[in-house]
């Protein structure tokens, strides 16, 4: 089977709409679906993704225009990553001017472009204008190439390709299920709502912004942990660490791919393995990190370093505590309420954050069921990344030309 190159304009009509006057009220709250470049997302586009409507006069009245369902979008303008994504029309639609509906003719396989415009998505926007905003057009995409084989492969691949597809779409959403109930239960097991291990007491009272069984203690932070304040001294050629909102403690150079500290760290503070670290400046972003990546480290002047104790509070325990939702609130308030008009929060008025405190024992059990919980969101994590990787393997093989399918004949597939 011989494979030819396409320029996608001698298969489809590229044609884009546009937008009824906003400040004409009859032209909007319809019932014809009008869709934006928010919309075309690498996927399918169906009713209850559209949030805006048109009337038959608004779109009488403008140059939006209707496109039929099965038509294949692409995003010409957005900041971002949205210019040059795609997506297929689920339903018959109206289009603004910032969307190319992309017609294919009867004899070329709609799901077959779908993954060759899906992977030429850098090339595609390598393709933008230049100047202050980097748009596509219809000439722009009208000249996008590909090999077009016959109809049959064209079918074959594009069916291993969506079929890959449905096993990424599967695993996300798995992955999203298992982080939304991750979050539900570490807010059950922390704040007391659920007991972990063999206790059900189902007892609670209400202490401050939570419940919490009767036999838990509401503490002070500065309860159970005290602020260590060790400047750097002789510790030149320590790693530099950095605080970040979702992973705590990182390797700045590593995380970030670049330096971002000055080179004079002599009043750098030192934070070793088991200590606390938030940057006052940041706090009520929820940027605090436990140092558990390297025996010492430096941080930021600006930080306020601590350490708990642990005859009394499981590191583990504080740290999930610490990186809730719930505790990210109490940080802001405190931020915003503080003396300091610099929007910062001194260990002062941290340490009189009230936290709930279970049972030592209770503390520990608590965590290990986060652990196993989160390691089953990473290994989610693990096997939709592998996925990806195989599909875009596949992808580099069959839309180049690269390796070519058999297609199986009738007589072949009715001895199978």
């Amino acid at each position: 089977m011989n494979s030819s190159t396409v320029v996608l304009g001698k298969i489809a009509k590229i044609s884009s709409g546009g937008t009824p006057d906003r400040d004409t009220p009859s032209y909007w709250c319809g019932d014809i679906p009008w869709v934006k470049t928010a919309q075309i997302q690498n996927s399918f586009i169906h009713a209850g993704d559209v949030d805006e409507w048109i009337t038959p006069d608004g779109l009488k009245s403008s140059a939006a225009k209707m496109v039929p369902k099965g038509t294949i979008l692409m995003a010409m303008y957005g900041q971002g990553k949205t210019r040059g994504q795609v997506a297929i029309l689920g339903l018959d639609a109206t289009v603004n001017q910032a969307c190319a509906a992309i017609e294919l003719d009867a004899e070329v396989s709609r799901d077959y472009v779908y993954q060759q415009l899906l992977f030429r998505y850098k090339a595609i926007r390598a393709l933008s204008n230049t100047g202050s905003q980097e748009n596509l057009n219809a000439g722009l995409i009208r000249e996008i190439g590909f090999p077009l084989p016959a109809r049959n492969e064209q079918d074959y691949v594009a069916e291993l390709l969506t079929n890959w597809d449905a096993a990424i779409e599967k695993t996300d959403q798995l992955l999203a299920a298992k982080q939304q109930r991750n979050k539900a239960l570490s807010n059950q097991l922390l704040f007391g709502h659920v007991r972990s291990g063999h206790r059900n007491t189902k007892t609670t009272r209400a202490l401050h912004w939570f419940s919490a069984p009767s036999d838990w203690q509401v503490v002070e932070i500065g309860k159970v942990a005290r602020e260590v304040s060790a400047l750097n001294g002789s510790g030149d050629g320590l790693p530099i660490l950095s605080c970040t909102k979702y992973d705590g403690l990182v390797d700045s150079r590593q995380y970030f791919g670049k330096k971002v500290f000055g080179h004079d760290t002599s009043k750098s503070k030192l934070v070793l393995r088991g200590q606390f670290a938030y940057a006052t400046n940041h706090i009520e972003e929820g940027s605090i990190g436990y140092q558990d990546l390297v025996p010492a480290g430096l941080v930021s002047p600006i930080y306020t370093v601590f350490q708990a104790d642990t005859e009394k509070i499981d590191d583990g325990y504080f740290y999930k505590l610490l990186k809730t939702e719930k505790m990210r609130q109490i940080f802001a308030a405190q931020t915003n309420a503080s003396v300091d008009r610099r929007g910062s929060l001194r260990w002062k008025e941290f340490a009189r954050i009230h936290i709930p405190l279970p049972p030592l024992d209770e503390q520990r059990e608590i965590s290990a069921v986060l652990d196993e919980a989160k390691q089953e969101v990473t290994l989610l994590q693990t096997q939709l990344e592998a996925l990806k990787t195989q599909k875009r393997g596949l992808m580099q093989k069959l839309l180049t030309g690269q390796w070519r399918v058999n297609i199986p004949t009738l007589n072949e597939v009715s001895h199978v």
